[in-house]
């Protein structure tokens, strides 16, 4: 039996267009995006022939639809771009893993003086000129705030006991001031303190006014001076006691 030229044109056609057809279909491909060893969330993913587009989840899974051939861009904010080509073994693969690389931040350089000084102020974690509270009071200031707090803690007492607080405190801190502006050797050798008195000399130089204003100022030709009388005044009442 003899089959039509026309028939055979048909057959031919169809089955080329069945074959490209085959070939062109797209697939929707499953995908996790990583950084390192860790996935990531929130890269956006476009086919770059489609225009078809979706964005990782939590876990750095996507999924999308493609044909072998076509283009997948990868892009994040912190991410290096990435361009991926998709091949036959992708499609085929049960998951596409896409490995992405941390964008390079370029620090400036920053220059610290060591003799700078460094604070809070200068870093512009607080404002210039704002005040400045130690633990001690900042529970005055808080027992203080309002009227009603002011009023309470008057009555009862706390106001009183916080503000002793506070000058313990101030005391501790010119204290620890003194210790660092003169060693040992001028105690002994040139105030001529008994080495065992040291600290109670130091305690008691830290109540005379004047010298704890030349500490707190740094002044130490200052403190010098009013050590030496702070000194003799002293050895007076150490020689008085025997």
């Amino acid at each position: 039996m003899r089959i039509s030229k026309n028939i055979l044109i048909v057959l031919f056609v169809f089955f080329v267009q069945f074959g490209f057809g085959q070939k062109g279909n797209s697939k929707e491909l499953l995908g996790r995006v990583m950084e390192q060893s860790t996935p990531v969330e929130g890269v956006n993913i476009i086919n770059n022939t489609t225009q078809v587009a979706t964005v990782s989840d939590s876990d750095g899974n996507f999924s999308i639809s493609v044909r072998e051939g076509e283009v997948l861009v990868f892009s994040a904010v912190n991410l290096d771009p990435l361009r991926r080509r998709i091949t036959l073994e992708d499609l085929n693969s049960s998951l596409l893993v896409v490995k992405m690389t941390a964008k390079e931040v370029e620090l400036k350089e920053v220059i610290v003086n060591e003799n700078a000084n460094i604070t809070a102020e200068n870093l512009g974690i607080i404002p210039y000129g704002q005040k400045k509270y130690t633990p001690a009071e900042r529970k005055v200031y808080t027992a203080t705030s309002t009227s009603v707090d002011k009023l309470l803690n008057a009555m009862s007492g706390r106001t009183a006991m916080l503000k002793k607080e506070v000058k313990v405190e101030e005391k501790e801190a010119l204290f620890r001031k003194l210790e660092y502006v003169f060693d040992e050797n001028y105690y002994t050798d040139r105030l001529k303190i008994p080495v065992d008195y040291i600290k109670g000399f130091q305690l008691f130089c830290i109540e005379d006014t004047d010298f704890a204003v030349s500490l707190n100022t740094k002044n130490k030709t200052m403190s010098m001076f009013l050590i030496t009388d702070l000194a003799r005044k002293y050895l007076t009442i150490l020689e008085n006691e025997k």
